[in-house]
């Protein structure tokens, strides 16, 4: 039967909610909390279910379901093409609330009244007896905001003083959410357009033009070629395609290695494995640099396979590796600051990438990268790089498959 919570119990979760909207707390930590200490303060919930609409690349939400005594649940929806709503979200009662302009929405599910959503005949099977939605809008246009539930498995449903209850806390709820929220949006806005690595230094305060650190990193200077050519000849969004082809075969490799993509310039690209300066990790930056520019290779015929499949010409492209100090900081004017890292090590990488197409080769190393690396290299010869006083010898790797090295030799269509 049920029974009206105690509200200084429900207040008191009122006001750790309004504490964590002050705190660096995720929004997981928020929603786990607050539905536990409901739990706890005698609302008879069983099953809580929220959902955030998040800037994000990847994601146009992200929600979490609890349920009592189990492990919280995460769950992403990506981005549907041209902004739609995914097919399945117009059967829900989200869809209902947003279409009509409505706050909240109750169902009880211990009746014999068909139920007119999908979900709802699910929660119903699984033994639950009452079910109430809301939307709480965070902009007046109402497309950010957060949609929930809280069911119930209790005899005779939710009772007048539990619904009061939940209505009261949703607001506090949505506040510490928000401020969560915008927490999160920030760490991934930073890293989305600056990496992890720089995104979370001007997170922690490197922000004034100036600030910065001189580091050890191996470099991985990455390019598409005749991409003048492909900008002449293609369409925009078939130019586009073609970068992001390329982006997601290198660039993409050197992330999942554990690099920091710093940049993406024009059709290249600029990543980096910082380290101390001490032999060990010199080497062991430099080994993760050189597995990140194979497997980079490896997509890369992967991609043009499949391009070829398609009736898409091959990309043709080149990799650099180097090794040195680079100072890795904030540069440009006062109001508009670039968190990169700049130094003759980066030029040199950047010079050196174009020997690729001279000695064609996907992969080009320089002494000092191959003599901290290890392993087995190919010399390739001397060569004198722009601004560089004194030649140096260059290398590729020697396990490179002769069809890669074939490939590189070949003139690239547009």
């Amino acid at each position: 039967m049920a029974n009206s919570p105690s509200p200084a119990l429900v207040d008191r979760v009122a006001d750790w909610l309004r504490a964590q909207a002050l705190n660096d707390i995720g929004l997981e930590a928020v929603v786990q909390g607050s539905c536990d200490r409901l739990a706890a303060a005698g609302l008879p919930i069983a099953r809580v279910n929220l959902v955030f609409s998040v800037l994000h690349p990847l994601y146009r939400a992200i929600g979490f379901t609890w349920r009592q005594g189990q492990t919280l649940q995460a769950h992403a929806y990506p981005h549907v093409a041209d902004g739609a709503q995914p097919d399945y979200f117009y059967g829900t009662p989200y869809h209902h609330l947003l279409k009509h302009d409505v706050d909240h929405l109750r169902w009880r599910l211990d009746s014999d009244m068909p139920c007119a959503f999908p979900i709802l005949n699910d929660l119903r099977r699984d033994g639950f007896s009452d079910y109430l939605a809301f939307a709480h809008s965070f902009a007046k246009a109402k497309s950010e905001g957060m949609l929930g539930s809280w069911s119930t498995a209790q005899t005779g449903g939710f009772g007048s003083g539990e619904i009061a209850a939940l209505l009261a806390i949703q607001y506090p709820l949505a506040v510490a959410c928000r401020m969560a929220m915008l927490g999160g949006v920030a760490k991934s806005a930073l890293s989305t357009y600056l990496g992890n690595n720089a995104g979370a230094r001007v997170l922690a305060g490197q922000i004034r033009r100036g600030d910065g650190e001189t580091t050890r990193a191996a470099i991985v200077w990455g390019d598409l070629r005749n991409s003048t050519r492909m900008a002449d000849r293609l369409g925009r969004q078939a130019y586009i395609d073609n970068l992001n082809d390329f982006f997601d075969a290198t660039a993409g490799a050197v992330a999942a290695a554990g690099g920091d993509i710093l940049a993406f310039i024009g059709d290249g690209f600029l990543g980096i494995f910082p380290c101390a300066r001490g032999k060990k990790e010199s080497r062991i930056a430099c080994q993760r640099a050189l597995g990140a520019a194979m497997a980079a290779m490896a997509a890369m015929g992967e991609t043009n396979r499949r391009r070829q499949a398609q009736n898409k010409a091959a990309l043709g492209y080149g990799l650099a590796l180097h090794v040195g100090s680079v100072l890795f900081g904030n540069v440009g004017l006062p109001e508009r600051l670039s968190f990169s890292v700049f130094g003759s090590a980066v030029n040199e990488a950047a010079r050196l990438e174009t020997l690729t197409k001279k000695f064609a080769t996907p992969i080009i190393a320089s002494r000092s990268f191959t003599a901290d690396c290890g392993g087995a290299w190919e010399a390739l010869g001397r060569e004198s790089l722009r601004g560089v006083e004194a030649p140096i010898t260059v290398f590729r790797p020697a396990r490179i498959p002769p069809a890669q090295i074939a490939a590189a030799r070949q003139p690239q269509a547009a």
